[in-house]
């Protein structure tokens, strides 16, 4: 059976590039999308190639980026702008096939196998024909991977930029790819590197060449998919664009405005990401049943905990006892806060997370009580969706020393 034809877009410079179309000026100056500084967000989420030219790279602070580019420009973040732009570039490919999976919004994977015969383009022609598009019609560039499968089409956009193709075949991944430090696979997180790293793995060469058992044994399941993917076994599906997929968590964070160093603070943030997850989990009627809680030092080094549910739940107050449990088993009295993220995993549809009620749970009421919260939550959720988000909440009170505004529906902070 012949090979599948994957493609991998990747939008260059994503969110600087969609300010320079409404901005040309800014096409000509090291420039950089950024957080607000006041909210301690203020970190770079793009920049441009002139400021890239300086070193100015995602994720530093602005304070860095100034430092080492004196005459930076930086812009705030315009979600819309991107969001419309996107909707652009993922029009011109879904021209050339209904096989089009959004992996981000400046990203989309391609299953371009039964394409190419109508259009009686070879993969790269059709390749640099979609950058061509994209470039003419919208103004921006993107770099295309080309492979039979998705995680080396995804390597291939990342191999060569800015608006480039990459081929990625049977006969040369192992030229191209193999030599690369092992960090670069897809996948592959900081904790299992340094684990491979131990056992003079470092390229993905060396990843390829070893084990699986033994990776088996260092890494649990993901040692063995991180073998399958650095020898290029990966039959995942390119999703047609449109389609509903699972969601599989749901998580809010939050950078505050100051550090959280008192009970109370903590407290506070704990019950308003909580109100967030829940009202989400409730608007796509999910239940979960692993909590987590994420912990950023000032310093930017974290600890993440998660516990088991004995049951399925979408309840704000199950959710806050449950995470503030986490914070207090793992948090020492004092030590500072600059970041908190709280998710809800192992979801199931509302109607399916039905429990078994045990004699216990009959004889203490325990499922009669968790029936009349749910009540009272869902009655809170109609009168919110009637007056307003921040019309009535559940013991989520605005804190604006903290940052913390009712009706607010931040993403979880990257990086």
């Amino acid at each position: 059976m012949p090979d599948r034809v994957i493609m991998h877009a990747d939008c260059n410079n994503f969110f600087a590039s969609c300010e320079c179309l409404e901005r040309p000026e800014l096409k000509d100056v090291p420039m950089a999308v950024a957080g607000d500084p006041e909210d301690r967000v203020g970190v770079v989420v793009a920049k441009n190639e002139l400021a890239k030219r300086y070193g100015v790279r995602t994720t530093d602070t602005v304070y860095a980026a100034r430092k080492k580019c004196p005459d930076i420009v930086f812009v705030p973040p315009r979600h819309g702008l991107y969001s419309r732009i996107s909707k652009r570039v993922n029009a011109i490919y879904c021209e050339y096939t209904e096989l089009v999976e959004p992996a981000s919004i400046d990203e989309s994977y391609l299953d371009v196998t039964q394409a190419l015969p109508f259009y009686g383009l070879a993969p790269v022609a059709l390749a640099d024909e979609l950058r061509r598009r994209v470039r003419e019609e919208i103004g921006i560039t993107i770099s295309v991977g080309v492979s039979f499968c998705k995680v080396f089409a995804k390597m291939g956009s990342d191999y060569k930029k800015p608006d480039a193709t990459t081929l990625i075949t049977r006969e040369n991944y192992r030229d191209l790819l193999w030599p690369m430090p092992v960090s670069d696979l897809l996948f592959a997180g900081n904790a299992a590197v340094k684990k491979l790293c131990q056992r003079e793995i470092r390229t993905i060469g060396d990843l390829a060449r070893a084990r699986p058992e033994a990776l088996k044994q260092w890494l649990g399941k993901q040692g063995e998919l991180l073998w399958r993917y650095a020898n290029g076994i990966d039959d995942a599906p390119v999703h047609p664009f449109g389609e509903a997929r699972e969601i599989k968590s749901v998580s809010r964070g939050r950078t505050f405005r100051r550090d959280l160093v008192s009970w109370m603070d903590i407290r506070t943030a704990v019950i308003y990401l909580t109100d967030e997850v829940a009202r989400n989990l409730r608007r796509h009627a999910l239940k979960g049943e692993v909590v987590s809680v994420q912990i950023r030092r000032p310093d930017m080094t974290e600890i993440s905990r998660q516990v088991t549910l004995p049951h399925h739940t979408y309840l704000q107050h199950e959710l806050q006892r449950t995470a503030l449990q986490l914070v207090k088993d793992n948090w020492r009295e004092g030590d500072p806060i600059r970041a908190m993220t709280v998710g809800v995993a192992k979801l199931l549809p509302a109607d399916q997370a039905a429990e078994q009620l045990s004699l216990f749970d009959l004889m203490d009421d325990t499922a009669r009580d968790r029936g009349r919260q749910e009540r009272l939550e869902a009655a809170v959720a109609a009168l919110r969706q009637k007056h307003g988000s921040a019309s009535i909440t559940l013991g989520c009170q605005e804190n604006e020393d903290l940052g913390l505004k009712r009706g607010e529906n931040k993403r979880q902070p990257k990086g």
